[in-house]
């Protein structure tokens, strides 16, 4: 039994980055052995443990056997006699496809090391093609370290796509990859990997979004590129970063098609809606009266939600920005709105509610709401 540090710990340590988790493969053991040696079984499609003390995960090496279209079409082989090589061969990319021995010795087979070195992305073998939501992959890669495509693995990406097996991918592991992608350093890189692959037109067909060589070649594609680096230097959270895309819908109901067809979380799917919904009219923020600033809080639902609305102004931030390139200065409505609202909130609804009839409470916390902001001028 002998037991191998695998794939992104590795990778990034040879990066010189921080590692967060440590995957093992181990090589020559049973599932009996594992148990006997007091590790936890953990995996349900295959042999996976978690270490007694450092609770790392350890798995059997094992190879992998396309037999289905799909996710699940895989027949997978867990047994002593698969080797270490035959383990990391069923791997995407070289640079996931490197070990290390027990004595701190690199194992690389496939050339990872020299792929990192030259900032490559290149598939391990034909087998990249069994399963598409690497094309997801590679391109969230890109998005972390600015790596470029190898030709011949971008030429397997667009045949997956020609051929349809990109269709077998499911919602839920588009979206796994995709939110990924999106809270990486530079998400702005994967779109043009995804339009070189002819996979981007099949993710986000609303946005009609054109790059060629790399580079966004239409309003929209530049708009949303410029925004996304806006979101990266804000350190926006997943939610505002993905309603960044979807606002980018040129309806109200594209938006929504397009939260509902990538299943994407409540959070994300709400704030994208609020901001396709209410952005043009936050726009004009600065030039509204009280009445009119007050019901955009309601609908924004700023009272109660304060923190979802500072997001859909960061939002909607980042979005001025893509249109008007980057610009040192504030964006106006945050500033307006911001002020408007702690006014707003400012107002003592108990003492209102206490001296009022219960009929005349709503009428007179709107007026005094009305009148706290207006006291800004």
């Amino acid at each position: 039994m002998k037991i191998y540090a695998v794939g992104g710990a590795v990778r990034d340590e040879l990066l010189g980055l921080p590692v967060a988790d440590r995957d093992h493969v181990v090589v020559g053991s049973t599932p009996e052995e594992m148990v006997r040696l007091g590790y936890k079984p953990v995996g349900r499609d295959f042999p996976v443990f978690l270490h007694p003390r450092t609770h790392d995960e350890h798995a059997l090496a094992r190879t992998e056997r396309k037999v289905a279209r799909g996710y699940k079409g895989f027949r997978i082989h867990a047994a002593p006699d698969v080797t270490l090589e035959q383990d990391l061969a069923r791997r995407d990319l070289t640079i996931n496809a490197m070990a290390r021995d027990e004595a701190g010795r690199l194992i690389d087979p496939f050339g990872g090391a020299a792929d990192l070195e030259r900032g490559l992305l290149r598939h391990v073998s034909p087998a990249f093609v069994e399963d598409p939501v690497r094309i997801l992959r590679v391109a969230r890669f890109a998005a972390r370290f600015g790596f470029a495509v190898a030709p011949e693995t971008m030429a397997l990406m667009r045949s997956m796509v020609a051929n349809g097996e990109a269709d077998a991918l499911v919602p839920e592991r588009v979206w796994q990859e995709f939110s990924k992608g999106l809270m990486e350093g530079d998400a702005a890189l994967m779109f043009p990997v995804l339009a070189e692959a002819g996979f981007l037109e099949k993710l986000l067909p609303e946005l009609n979004l054109a790059f060629e060589h790399g580079r966004p070649v239409n309003d929209a594609a530049r708009v949303l590129v410029r925004s996304l680096e806006c979101a990266a230097a804000e350190r926006l959270g997943l939610a505002p970063r993905f309603a960044l895309v979807a606002c980018c819908a040129p309806t109200v109901h594209a938006t929504r098609a397009l939260s509902e067809r990538l299943k994407a979380p409540g959070d994300c799917r709400d704030l994208a809606l609020l901001a396709r919904q209410q952005g043009e009219t936050i726009k004009r923020a600065p030039t509204l009266g009280a009445p009119d600033l007050l019901t955009l809080l309601e609908r924004c639902d700023a009272m109660r939600r304060p923190e979802r609305f500072d997001e859909l102004l960061a939002v909607l931030a980042c979005v001025e920005r893509g249109e008007r390139g980057w610009a040192e200065i504030p964006y106006m409505p945050r500033v307006v709105l911001r002020r408007a609202l702690a006014a707003a909130a400012g107002v003592d609804a108990a003492k209102i509610a206490a001296r009022s009839a219960k009929s005349d409470i709503a009428a007179k916390l709107r007026r005094a709401r009305i009148a706290a902001i207006e006291g800004l001028v």
